[in-house]
Formats: C-alpha cells, sequence, structure tokens
C-alpha cells in the first residue's frame, strides 16, 4: 500500500527523511515513483545514445564497425560493473550522487563525439579515446542503477525483486527509444556532433530535475546549489558547444580535406565531400574514404571498364558508380545501347549531374539518354530478380564498382551469395568486373574476392593496374597502398568460359594491350593459392 506524504518532520527529526527512511516528497509516493522510472527511462536512452554514437563514430573514422563495436561494448560494458562497485560509496547521499554522475555523464556523453573528432582531425590517437570514452561513459551509467534503486526505495518501500522489475523495465524500454531514436531522429535531423550535445542535455536537465525537484528535501542546502551550478555550467557547455559545432565542422573539414572543399552533404546514406578548384584537382570522399581523385581516376576506371568491353556490350549493368565515372568509359565504346546504374546514394548522383567540376569530370554522361540511375542497394536489387519498368536485361557486361571489399559494410558485395546474383543477370556470353583492392599491400583479400567470384562458376582472369596513394581520410577504398607514392588496383574479370584478356581497337586511352597483359602477369605473381569464398555468414575479409 502507497505510504502518505510526509508533513513536515517532527523536532528532532532530520530534515531530509522521516523516522522510517523514506523520503520527503512534494508529490504522492506513487507519483514519485512514477517519475523516477521516467527519470531512468530517459537516462537510458541517453545513455545508449552515448554507445551508438561512438560506435558509429568510430567507424566512420577508424574503420572495420565490427571491431570497433565490439571494443565500445565491450569496454562499456566492463565498465558498468566498475560504477556500480564504485556507486556503493555513494548510496548514503544517493541524491546528491546521482545527480553529480548525471551532470558529468551528460558533459562526457555529449561532448565525447566532437572529442573524438577533433583527436582524429588533429592528431590524437582515436583509438586511445574511443577506449577512453568507453570507459568514462560505462562507468558513470553503471553507477546509475545502484543509486536509482536506492531512491526508488526511498520513495516507497517494497520487496527487491519488485524494485529490480520496475526499475529494469523501465531502463530497458528507454534504451529502445534510445537505440531507434539515433539512426531515426538525431542522425538525419541533427548528425552525429549536434545529436550528441542535445543528447547531454536532455541527460543534464531530466536528472537535475528529478534530484532538485523530486529529491531536494534528501539534500543539503549546499548540494543543492552546488548541483544546480553544475547543471548550469553542463547546459552552458553544451549549448556554446552547439553554437560552434557548424564552425568547429568547417575547420576540421580543412584540416582533414585541405582548404578546397567545393562541396560538403550529409545524405540519407552518407557523407559526400567534394574537395578542388578543378578537374584534374578534384577530390570525392564519401565518408571520409576517396572514391575519386581527378590526378588518376582515369587510369583506374579504363582499367575496370575497358577489358570487360572487349565482346558484346549493348547492354551494360553498372553497379555503384554513382559518381558517372564507369559510365563515361562505357560510353565511349561503339554498339552501346543501354547503361543502367545502381546506385544506393541518390546524392551522389545529384553531385555528379549538378557540379560543374564533377560533371566535367565525367563528361556529363548522366546527361546521356543511354543513362539510366536505379536508386538501390545493389544486393536486394539483383535478388529481387525482376527488374523495375524499363529496365534491360539480361546484360553483356556488369561492372561492379563497389566500395572496397576491406571496408565491413562491403562485405555482403563480395560474397558468394553477391556473385551469384551477378551472374544470373549475364548473358550467355556476357562479362563481369569486380574492383577487388589492392594486391600490393592486400594480396589475401584480393584473392579471397576471385576465389569468391570462381566459386559460382565463372571463369576468371586477374589483373592489376598501378597506381599511386592519393591520401584518404579513414580505412581502405581507392587508394593504392598504405605507404606514400606507390600502389595499385585489383581486378578480376570473369565470364561463364575463363575470358581474355584484351582491349578493341581504335579507342584513345592510356591502357595499352601490353600493360594489361604486364598487369595480368604481375597479378598472378601475388596469387595465394587455396582460399575459400567468402560468404555472407562467414565473410572472410579483414577490415
Amino acid at each position: 500500500m502507497d505510504q502518505p506524504a510526509l508533513s513536515s518532520p517532527s523536532p528532532g527529526v532530520s530534515p531530509h527523511r522521516d523516522p522510517e527512511g523514506v523520503a520527503r516528497l512534494p508529490v504522492t509516493p506513487r507519483i514519485g515513483r512514477f517519475l523516477v522510472l521516467v527519470g531512468v527511462f530517459i537516462c537510458a536512452a541517453c545513455g545508449l545514445v552515448y554507445e551508438l554514437e561512438l560506435v558509429a563514430l568510430a567507424a566512420y573514422l577508424i574503420g572495420d564497425s565490427v571491431t570497433q563495436a565490439s571494443v565500445v561494448l565491450s569496454v562499456m560494458v566492463f565498465a558498468m560493473g566498475i560504477g556500480s562497485l564504485l556507486a556503493k560509496r555513494l548510496r548514503g547521499r544517493a541524491a546528491a550522487g546521482f545527480g553529480a554522475i548525471e551532470a558529468v555523464l551528460a558533459l562526457v556523453g555529449g561532448c565525447s563525439a566532437m572529442a573524438l573528432y577533433a583527436g582524429f582531425v588533429w592528431g590524437a590517437e582515436s583509438r586511445v579515446l574511443l577506449v577512453a570514452f568507453s570507459l568514462a561513459i560505462g562507468v558513470l551509467i553503471g553507477a546509475e542503477v545502484p543509486l536509482l534503486m536506492t531512491m526508488i526505495q526511498r520513495v516507497r518501500r517494497q520487496d527487491a525483486g519488485g524494485a529490480v522489475a520496475d526499475l529494469f523495465a523501465a531502463d530497458y524500454v528507454g534504451a529502445l527509444v534510445g537505440g531507434l531514436a539515433f539512426p531515426f531522429l538525431l542522425l538525419p535531423m541533427f548528425g552525429q556532433l549536434t545529436g550528441a550535445l542535445l543528447t547531454g542535455a536532455v541527460n543534464a536537465v531530466a536528472g537535475g530535475a528529478l534530484v532538485l525537484w523530486l529529491f531536494r528535501h534528501d539534500l543539503t542546502a549546499r548540494s543543492r546549489w552546488a548541483l544546480l551550478v553544475a547543471n548550469a555550467l553542463v547546459l552552458g557547455a553544451l549549448g556554446t558547444a552547439a553554437a560552434l559545432v557548424d564552425d568547429f565542422e568547417r575547420a576540421a573539414r580543412h584540416a582533414v580535406y585541405g582548404p578546397d572543399v567545393r562541396a560538403a552533404v550529409h545524405t540519407d546514406v552518407q557523407e559526400v565531400v567534394l574537395t578542388g578548384r578543378s578537374p584534374g584537382t578534384l577530390n570525392l570522399y564519401l565518408d571520409g574514404r576517396l572514391r575519386v581523385s581527378g590526378r588518376d581516376e582515369r587510369r583506374y576506371h579504363e582499367a575496370l571498364v575497358h577489358p570487360a568491353m572487349n565482346g558484346p556490350r549493348a547492354r551494360v549493368l553498372i553497379l555503384g558508380g554513382g559518381d558517372g565515372m564507369a559510365a563515361r568509359e562505357v560510353l565511349r565504346h561503339p554498339g552501346v545501347r543501354s547503361v543502367d546504374i545502381v546506385e544506393l546514394d541518390p546524392g551522389v548522383v545529384e553531385l555528379a549531374r549538378t557540379d560543374p567540376g564533377l560533371s566535367a569530370l565525367n563528361e556529363r554522361a548522366h546527361q546521356d539518354e543511354r543513362v539510366r540511375v536505379i536508386t538501390a542497394d545493389a544486393f536486394t536489387w539483383l535478388r529481387e530478380g525482376p527488374r523495375p519498368p524499363g529496365a534491360r536485361g539480361p546484360y553483356d557486361v556488369v561492372i561492379s564498382d563497389l566500395p572496397d571489399p576491406g571496408i565491413t559494410e562491403s562485405t555482403k558485395l563480395y560474397s558468394r551469395e553477391f556473385f551469384g546474383l551477378a551472374a544470373r543477370t549475364l548473358a550467355a556470353d556476357g562479362r563481369l568486373v569486380v574492383h577487388a583492392g589492392p594486391l600490393d599491400s592486400r594480396a589475401r583479400t584480393f584473392w579471397t574476392v576471385e576465389a569468391s567470384v570462381r566459386s559460382v562458376g565463372l571463369g576468371t582472369v586477374a589483373y592489376r593496374e598501378p597506381g599511386r596513394l592519393t591520401g584518404t581520410a579513414a580505412g581502405p577504398d581507392r587508394v593504392a597502398a598504405s605507404s606514400p607514392g606507390a600502389g595499385d588496383w585489383g581486378f578480376v574479370l570473369a565470364a561463364r568460359t575463363p575470358p581474355t584478356l584484351g582491349l578493341i581497337p581504335g579507342l584513345d586511352r592510356a591502357l595499352t594491350p601490353d600493360t594489361l597483359a604486364a598487369g595480368a602477369r604481375a597479378a598472378e605473381r601475388t596469387r595465394v593459392p587455396g582460399l575459400p569464398p567468402s560468404t555472407l555468414v562467414h565473410p572472410r575479409y579483414a577490415g
């Protein structure tokens, strides 16, 4: 049965608790208990947002999302246990301790994204910062539960099992809401930095209100003023950071990409940054990874496209390639009647169409009436089977111009299942070409791609094109190697019968039959035999 709200204490009784240890509340115990559970709900939602924000930002800055998620989750769970143990010392002053912890958590969690990004941009070791923030946030989150358990028992005495059930029910529901709010609300509407700052502000307000209003009689006058000032300072710091976040992003972007940033947009899929003043100096970055460099992209795209076009080529499918460079090379060949581009991010296509420098570099391929863009995930589109109205298949040539297999999110696009779906779209004498990453620095990854292509019944030939490192912000993609000045791009050409490397005559291009043959010989010398194919349930690519 609910205990009645208590009146003023009798003489000789502590002004902060009654003789039975039940808190003096400004509301009935039933409402007080409800408000504590609301506080648990909000704090749990904020805690999970901090966790997901660290995972997402670490995957973006460092790469290999599986590893980064594992590091963050394991360190935070460990730290939560430490925090729970440390909270024992604060149970005697649970309300004051909880208020202080929430203020610190709001500041640390809210500013963690900016700090991690700043560390990455201006030279600090990102992994050390990631572990440090995971530890700090985990300790603070872990300390919440024992203190909240004490506070809810101070509202109304109940059996320990019932109190634990109520507390964890609110905690788990809050985690659900936070987990859904992060990708569907905070990221698209506010971005990672502002989203984290906003979460910190909500955390500070919720924790401060719960303690300073509901449990104000559990605090001394000094504690009340200290918590009030601390929360005001935290909210001021978070608000100031939010006001400066655009300037911070611009400064960080210039530090990463240089001063010539001509376009920077956050699409629903990724961050797209275009730098450079002229077509020859353009660099296109997707989520911090270099995808196109005007200095040497033509060599990459010629090597990707031209060997596959040596044969029937009326109908061509490009998987990825929203930048239009692969389509530019395809359209140079006589006899091409249709080109279907399956691109996940319409923002990339829009930039390739409208930016004067990028559209000049792709020679306005998207304006060609033979080109059709289909906005879809390549794997899903291939798996669904029936082509959308107006699509044209089977295809004489399928070009896989997708992110590097070393990027965790791309492993499904280099799986046996994916290549089986791609092979299903080929005409009887059709050819498939795959960008498979560098040979010089990651031969095992490259030959795993080749083994995965062969595993679906296609004959293959591998070749490479010498390249150079042009810079990247995060992880492997169209960079040639991990050491400046040298490297390569690796490709796999496949068909139902083993294909022959060759080039159709008459086109003006840097790639020649001799360099193509030399690239095949160089690739063969790096072969790693006996590798199993990569599959959806057993990906075999290192991040």
